[in-house]
């Protein structure tokens, strides 16, 4: 006697699609088989599936059982096959009709008594089932909130193995539980205008915001570049479909964070401490797992205290900045995710935080400060869009109580840049100015005579890197974008200019001591 069904687990961000065949054979000596490369969850669903059987009130007659998982050479994980097994056996013994087997794919967890338990996952399982032009997808209630985003597949939430049995025989639908799931919680963002003074930072905060661009800000304790990047995703535009999309994918199959119950609603603002590992900086772990640059992605990334990090870690960031994805190699496989993020770096300009502070005495020796600084490389720096520097704030200023402009205002100018960008590269496979490479650039930054000479002179009294020179045409496109200017203008470029205060002479090897404290 022979069945199949379909299961899925999840594979990176997509799916992976597991037949499941089950072959019982009459025999004295009863026995229960799983091949096809299961790992140890995987092994012990036979336990939690013929307990969940017994707590339907069916006892089969013993035989040798094989299951076999196909793909046979794909490594299956997780507890999320333990469904598709109970339904194929339980049409091997005629328990249901194979015909409700047919277009589609079971996913859950079994508990003994037979509960359908949640599974990470969901959502891009789902995603992967409709394009493979699955008809229905069974799963455990839980996860029918996370699955119910995605139409064009009919979604079957069931609460235990016995409403699987039902529906299978007569379509029968039971009442789903609330059961109280832990989901993301949504809150809103501080505003912009909490913070007094720095409009210079202020500014530059904008620019970023309106093109995507990595910001690097450098100044004293107290001097607020904490507060400035947290107010960052309050002036990003909210995301779009296809944007929630991806982002809660990501969360989903990630054990890291709370499962959602829904699409995410606004930008993730991911903080890591800085004595965080590269596995969980960038991804990986025995068992790959998505790291904060991808829980970040389409969103802010905000590193504090940068020089901080270990130097290998930072190095990592490197390609998931050029490339917005993060390949994790293993042995048997290698997962991608995605890792659109926007940096926002902040430090220090000494160890003790205060060279250049006209207010303190920096207590540091010059062997000090260059120790401190070689802990951010150039090739790092270089790929900052913005760098700037958020001097401390005098008391007179403090207790002015003069406010700058709200988080809403600013939002508002950023999400007509955005647009401006949108209609842009429609086509094209980018949605931002940071995200152009040099064919996008050299079409969309054309730049007139007294713009060429400007540049030429900055590129060679700094001396500039291709890359820089690359970053501050992208710059100078978002600020004629906030202007709603076609072209851009030498004011722009000045101002581009203007953001890379590492690019003068011997700063991206970091030699000038004063460099960074202005």
């Amino acid at each position: 006697m022979h069945a199949y069904s379909v299961g899925a687990i999840p594979r990176g961000i997509d799916a992976l699609f597991v037949t499941v065949e089950v072959e019982r054979i009459r025999a004295q000596l009863p026995s229960i088989t799983i091949v096809g490369m299961a790992d140890t969850a995987v092994r012990e669903a036979r336990e939690r599936i013929f307990a969940a059987i017994r707590h339907l009130g069916r006892k089969p007659e013993p035989a040798k059982v094989v299951f076999n998982l196909a793909p046979a050479d794909e490594k299956k994980q997780g507890a999320g096959l333990d469904l598709p097994m109970a339904m194929a056996f339980l049409a091997v013994v005629g328990a249901l009709p194979r015909s409700c087997l047919d277009s589609t794919l079971f996913v859950g967890e079994l508990s003994l008594e037979g509960r359908l338990q949640p599974v990470r996952g969901i959502l891009p399982i789902v995603l992967s089932a409709r394009r493979e032009g699955f008809r229905r997808i069974v799963l455990p209630g839980a996860n029918s909130a996370e699955a119910s985003v995605v139409s064009g597949i009919k979604i079957v939430p069931l609460n235990f193995l016995g409403d699987a049995l039902k529906w299978a025989r007569d379509g029968t639908l039971p009442q789903i539980e609330d059961r109280g799931e832990t989901s993301v919680v949504q809150t809103t963002h501080p505003d912009l205008d909490e913070i007094i003074g720095q409009e210079a930072a202020r500014r530059a905060l904008e620019v970023a915001a309106a093109g995507g661009h990595h910001l690097l800000m450098l100044g004293p304790p107290g001097s607020g570049k904490s507060m400035l990047a947290r107010r960052l995703p309050g002036i990003l535009p909210p995301l779009a479909d296809e944007e929630a999309l991806e982002t809660t994918s990501i969360y989903s199959v990630s054990t890291r964070v709370p499962r959602p119950s829904g699409l995410l609603s606004i930008r993730p603002f991911r903080a890591p401490h800085h004595t965080i590992s590269s596995a969980a900086l960038i991804g990986g772990g025995t068992q790959p797992q998505p790291g904060e640059v991808s829980l970040a992605h389409n969103g802010v990334l905000f590193l504090d205290e940068i020089t901080e990090f270990r130097r290998d870690v930072l190095e990592g960031l490197r390609q998931p900045l050029e490339d917005r994805m993060v390949t994790v190699a293993r042995a048997q496989s290698s997962l991608s995710f995605p890792a659109g993020f926007q940096l926002i770096a902040a430090a220090n300009p000494c160890p003790c935080g205060h060279l250049g502070n006209p207010q303190r005495d920096c207590t540091c020796t010059p062997a000090m400060i260059q120790r401190y600084r070689s802990r951010l490389s150039g090739p790092l720096t270089d790929r900052m869009d913005l760098q700037i520097r958020v001097p401390a704030i005098p008391w007179q200023e403090l207790g002015s109580g003069r406010r700058g402009e709200s988080s809403s205002e600013i939002a508002l100018r950023v999400s007509e840049a955005r647009e401006i960008q949108r209609l842009r590269f429609e086509g094209c496979g980018i949605r931002t100015n940071a995200e152009m490479g040099p064919a996008q650039v050299e079409r969309w930054t054309p730049l007139d005579s007294e713009c060429r000479r400007l540049l030429e002179a900055a590129s060679r009294g700094l001396g500039l890197s291709a890359r820089a020179y690359h970053r501050i045409l992208k710059v100078a496109r978002s600020i004629a974008d906030l202007e709603k200017e076609k072209k851009i203008l030498s004011r722009h470029l000045a101002e581009a200019i203007s953001y890379r205060i590492l690019d003068r002479e011997g700063a991206p090897r970091l030699k000038a001591v004063g460099s960074w404290s202005g």
